[in-house]
Formats: C-alpha cells, structure tokens, sequence
C-alpha cells in the first residue's frame, strides 16, 4: 500500500482511508466495529463533519484511549465567528479529544480569506492548538482553484474520481505544486461507480487520499483487502475505466443531497440519477412499488429553482429529473435495461 503525505502537514498516511459519513445510518455498536476493524486493517486516516449527526460521536467512541495512533479530520459549516467556536468545541467533546489535525470549512461557497471572520477564526484556533492543520471542502471547481492559488490552507477536500475531468486533474497537480494535501471525496462519485479495483488503481496514480465512504462490513472489506493487494494501473484496469467514462460522462447527480429537501418531496438525490442506477445494481431493487411512487413524484415538480440555487455542481436539477422519469416510464413499458 502507497503511503500518501498531505502537503506540508506532516500527515503520512497510507492511501486508503475512512469515510465516516455513512456511519451516521448505523448503530453506535456496529459503527464502532467498523471503525475499529478499519484501524486493525491498516487505516489511519478518518474523516467526519459536524453535519453528520452522531458520526463524530461514534468517531470519538472508537478512538478513546488511542487518540495518537489515527489522524481524525472534520469540518464546520458554520457562517459566523461564534457558530463556528461552539462546532469546534462540540466537535473535541463528541470526539474525546483535545485537538484535531485537520479543520476544515465545509462545502465553502467561496475562498475565505485573511481578514474574513472564518479564516481569522481558523487561525486563532491553530495558534490556541485546538486545531493542527487549517482545512477546506469545495464542491465547486472554480472556489477550489481560488483556494489553492490562495495559499492560506495546507488540505483542500474535492471530488475525484476516475470520472474527473483534465481541470479537475490539474486541481490535484496544483495542489501538490503548492505543498497541499489532498484529500479526494467522492471516489465512487455517488455510488456509480461500482468496481474497487479500478477506483483504487486510478488513485494511485495521484497524490490524493480517497476517504471512502463505509457503512457495510463488506464494504470496508473491499478497501482492507487492498493493504494485501498491490493494486496498480494496467491496460485492462485502463479499458475499462475508459469504456465507464463513455458510459456515465455527462450531466450527472453525484447523489450528495444538498439539494434536498424539495418542496413538493421529490426524493432528488436519487431520483435525478435513476437512469444510471438502475443500469448498475439490480434493476429490480429500483422498479419496487415504493420507488415507483417516488419517481412519480417527479410530475409533481413545480420548478420552483430551489434545488438548483442548492446544488454545488450547477446542474439543472428540474430538467435531469424529467429525463430520468421519461427513461424510468419507457422502462416500466417495457424498454431493455
């Protein structure tokens, strides 16, 4: 397993780490079990969010009493000096600690400068050693271009996959340039890409640490068994990805939710990515009663915009809902999978 350095930061980790996302959907028992199986397996890098509900919490129960033997990351998506004071100190609490090595501002709309309330807050909790490293997540390529060129954070946090585009690629590269972690979300973009071996190969070949998102022991599975398999690119691994890209490239709901909740309870997170789902799980699981009444929701849209001030990716939400519920109809009527 390749050994991934983030930046200046001093944080040496192997590349493969922990997504504690998904553990907010599970029992403390059985998120706590897989946090602990994933540090036995080789894991030393674990990333969560004041957003995730309990995940910090469950983070914090794993790890008590070994604080020194992981690196723990997490984020703020505070928007004032005082919102973002009181996360950072429930963050150390749920987390029984007295630092973290990363902070980060989640989800930034924007590139928070020196002078801004946020960045001088970051500061301020580096100088008083609550935090080690000064973070940040962007799911918009040109906030995080504005970001690097900054110079003002050690990590940037973005989506990459073997789906990345040659700008998001060069992100990466800019980063190294600039002595910059980072730290790749999203390396399965949502859930559609389905095969680990080519997801970690493409890693590797970048100086990025994938945080995958584990909720199922056979999930976490897959990624440990990679501390056993040297996995790297090859002509096949490359076909491949090729032939996925020419697939799934496009206009594309990655599935994170921020555009959620819609007004009229449209399910938008899955449902604007139906077309491609179901042609990559089990067709059946999604042609059920209930995802039918879900997709037929979608009639209902009153194109109110909402969801696409929400969605960090700038897609058309209403009009990519209407294309997958005319696909998902032509399906029900019977058109080939």
């Amino acid at each position: 397993m390749r050994n991934i350095s983030l930046g200046t930061t001093g944080i040496t980790v192997p590349q493969n780490a922990f997504g504690a996302l998904p553990i907010q959907r599970i029992s403390t028992e059985d998120a706590v079990y897989l946090l602990r199986k994933a540090y036995d397996g080789g894991m030393r890098f674990f990333d969560t969010a004041r957003a995730y509900s309990d995940s910090e919490e469950k983070v914090g129960l794993a790890f008590e009493g070994m604080r020194d033997k992981v690196f723990i990351s997490t984020k703020t998506g505070a928007g004032t000096k005082e919102k973002f004071w009181e996360d950072l100190e429930t963050s150390l609490r749920l987390l029984k600690t007295d630092y973290i090595d990363i902070y980060q501002l989640h989800c930034a709309a924007k590139c928070y400068r020196e002078g801004d309330d946020l960045y001088e807050a970051m500061k301020e909790a580096k100088k008083q050693g609550k935090i080690r490293h000064i973070g940040i997540t962007a799911h918009k390529i040109g906030v995080a271009e504005d970001i690097i060129q900054s110079g003002l954070y050690e990590t940037l946090q973005f989506p990459f996959s073997y789906l990345a585009s040659d700008r998001d690629i060069k992100l990466v590269e800019d980063c190294a340039k600039a002595g910059m972690g980072f730290i790749a979300m999203k390396g399965l973009s949502g859930g559609l890409l389905t095969n680990s071996e080519a997801c970690m190969a493409f890693m590797s070949e970048y100086d990025a640490l994938p945080i995958w998102g584990v909720q199922r022991e056979s999930e976490l599975d897959e990624w440990l068994r990679f501390f056993d398999e040297e996995i790297s690119m090859t002509d096949e691994i490359r076909d491949f990805i090729a032939k996925d890209r020419e697939d799934l490239l496009g206009e594309f709901c990655r599935g994170c939710g921020y555009c959620m909740p819609c007004t009229v309870d449209i399910t938008i997170n899955q449902c604007a990515r139906m077309s491609q789902m179901i042609r990559r799980a089990p067709s059946q699981a999604w042609l059920t009663d209930y995802w039918q009444n879900e997709m037929m929701k979608i009639d209902n849209c009153v194109e109110c915009g909402i969801c696409k001030t929400r969605c960090p990716y700038e897609l058309d939400i209403p009009v990519l809902l209407k294309k997958n519920l005319k696909d998902y109809k032509e399906i029900l009527a019977g058109k080939e999978v």
